[in-house]
């Protein structure tokens, strides 16, 4: 079966250069089980965590432009296995992702899970809704209680997605994730502090009685 995300990215040159490293027959001959054009479970589970993504376009002159896009977990939202979407924040206000978009379609997305050294790529076409064309698509894709402007929503259509090897990623944690890890040795502190204390106040009593 055809593996769709390499279908899409291995171009002429691409391929060129796999035979330049030595690996272009590798490439040739890898097939998949399944063409990766439809999020699973595993994928769907992946996404509902994450709380940032980077999203790739490119500009008319060429150049690729790479932003973060971040908010709770769950901004980015899953309509369907084809469709994702997400709120679109106000930011700088340069707009270069938004002008990018108008002219190609095309983006790349990266979402990361640093502490389990996770990483899923994503080719999809993306339509632009601007809030001020349709006001209902605040309540519909806003995140309550997260206090940003939302100018416009994204909705990402899948092309393809590859899960990448956990290779090079170094772990970082947020402050959510180390105050979870590090409640069992908050907890222990305590006790020995308690421990302490109660040993302190045995020792102010043998000398108040000597």
């Amino acid at each position: 079966m055809i593996h769709r995300f390499l279908e899409i990215a291995t171009t002429p040159s691409v391929k060129a250069a796999q035979a330049a490293n030595g690996v272009a027959e590798y490439w040739e001959h890898l097939t998949s089980t399944r063409t990766r054009d439809r999020f699973t479970e595993a994928e769907l589970a992946f996404i509902a965590e994450r709380d940032s993504f980077y999203i790739a376009t490119s500009s008319e002159n060429g150049w690729p432009y790479i932003q973060h896009r971040g908010g709770p977990k769950g901004f980015l939202r899953v309509l369907d296995d084809k469709t994702l979407a997400f709120a679109d924040y106000r930011g700088n206000r340069q707009y270069i992702t938004t002008g990018n978009l108008a002219a190609n379609d095309r983006v790349c997305l990266f979402l990361m899970d640093y502490p389990r050294r996770g990483r899923l790529k994503v080719y999809a076409r993306a339509e632009v809704k601007e809030v001020r064309d349709d006001a209902s698509l605040v309540d519909r894709f806003a995140i309550p209680g997260y206090k940003a402007k939302v100018e416009r929503v994204m909705i990402l259509h899948l092309e393809a997605f590859d899960w990448n090897c956990s290779q090079h990623i170094t772990p970082r944690f947020t402050e959510e994730e180390l105050a979870e890890a590090l409640e069992p040795v908050r907890a222990h502190l305590a006790e020995l502090e308690a421990e302490n204390m109660r040993l302190r106040e045995m020792v102010g009593k043998e000398k108040a009685l000597i």
